[in-house]
């Protein structure tokens, strides 16, 4: 499932123009390959990544499949024009943070090729749904922009998910703090 993420023929990479299908630029040196294989290559050499996107990231997806796909490869952040709204929802429960470019704001517009390298601040005290982050753009030449994203945790909840890493740890931490409770694993026959 992990290899079918991205694979769709019909995706467009805007880094890769002319050609559609799952490929994308392995950096630095642009080389062409795979989107499951430069993600490989990113994971072997501890890079998280980041997925820039337009408008209704998601939509037509298998919804949980997608996210979890994503968060295997790597993905640690999605930035797009706008979400559909049970992906969006699926990437928070998998541990991957969706923010949303300001309206105007896009990947054009921000003349991004696909050489930059991003970091998002403001993540590092007490967080609210909906805040604006600031998104880094660390452009080759040593220039660095800074643009205002909109954090697409829409509610409390969803803020203590993504803080666990997911649905499935914050479940799983939320037993094992259960005060009184017997945490011997039982056996199951």
């Amino acid at each position: 499932m992990t290899r079918g993420t991205f694979a769709n023929v019909r995706i467009k990479n805007l880094i890769v123009p002319g050609v559609e299908g799952g490929i994308t630029l392995y950096q630095p040196g642009g080389e062409q390959m795979s989107i499951y294989d430069a993600a490989i290559r990113y994971q072997s050499a501890g890079t998280p990544l980041v997925v820039i996107a337009g408008q209704e990231y998601g939509t037509g997806s298998s919804r949980d499949w997608a996210a979890k796909g994503t968060r295997l490869l790597g993905v640690k952040v999605v930035i797009a024009q706008s979400f559909e709204r049970i992906h969006r929802s699926n990437l928070v429960g998998m541990g991957v943070l969706p923010c949303q470019f300001k309206e105007g704001t896009s990947a054009q517009t921000l003349k991004l090729n696909g050489t930059e390298i991003f970091d998002v601040v403001g993540l590092e005290s007490q967080i609210k749904p909906r805040q604006d982050v600031t998104l880094l753009i660390h452009r080759t030449g040593g220039r660095t922009d800074q643009v205002a994203v909109t954090l697409r945790i829409d509610t409390p909840i969803e803020i203590e998910y993504y803080q666990h890493g997911g649905i499935l740890p914050y479940v799983l931490r939320e037993l094992l703090n259960r005060p009184g409770e017997n945490k011997t694993p039982r056996r199951l026959r």
